[in-house]
């Protein structure tokens, strides 16, 4: 079964649906059955790679009064999940050479490490996801060999799959982030209760066709 996860390093959301994938996938006992694809799906590609306001301060402007108590919520369902998610520390950049690296991570199997270091970067420690510096310090972290994060951040390898990804999101209908597109189907919500998630992916692996059937 493959789950192609629509993420951005942006959102917190993302980070928080990351975490309750990872405990729904420990719960199901055919795990090697499930395929994790991570996609790209820039959230701002307006933004430079100087960092401007934070993210709470953005929200305010999202959501005016709203905006505390969408941030408190935010902070404490990420710290149900074990993250400290500091909005009033983040601040929003161009996340294009993320998704980059994390294309490279994933022909090395590392796409997951990799994503995770980033959210938690930019999350927690309110990074600069967009400096290369940071990037390359920050691949060498999720395993990445120097070398080649340094080629790739030079050059513009991963650049058209990135774009592929956003055009893969339109067809499938992806209309916002994390969205988890299972075996092709309708785009679903990637930030749901670990228990319903871990439904999802069992309905999932019962319904897919056997290997003798697709033959």
């Amino acid at each position: 079964m493959r789950v192609e996860i629509y993420a951005d390093v942006l959102c917190p959301w993302c980070y928080i649906g990351k975490r309750r994938l990872t405990a729904a996938l420990e719960g199901i006992p055919d795990r090697a059955g499930v395929e994790i694809t991570w996609r790209g799906y820039e959230l701002a590609p307006e933004e430079g790679r100087d960092p401007g306001p934070t993210a709470a301060e953005a929200m305010v402007g999202w959501w005016g009064d709203q905006a505390p108590a969408r941030i408190a919520r935010i902070q404490t369902l990420g710290a149900a999940e074990g993250l400290e998610i500091n909005l009033h520390l983040a601040r929003p950049v161009n996340t294009f050479d993320a998704h980059r690296l994390c294309r490279l991570a994933a022909g090395q199997g590392r796409a997951g490490q990799m994503m995770e270091r980033l959210l938690g970067a930019y999350h927690s420690e309110g990074l600069n996801v967009a400096d290369p510096r940071v990037l390359q310090r920050l691949g060498e972290e999720a395993g990445l060999a120097a070398a080649r994060v340094r080629a790739v951040l030079a050059g513009d390898d991963y650049a058209e799959q990135v774009r592929a990804d956003r055009r893969r999101a339109a067809e499938h209908g992806v209309t916002g982030v994390p969205s988890l597109v299972i075996d092709g189907a309708a785009p679903v919500s990637g930030v749901q209760p670990v228990t319903a998630l871990r439904r999802l992916l069992e309905r999932g692996l019962t319904n897919r066709p056997s290997a003798a059937s697709r033959r």
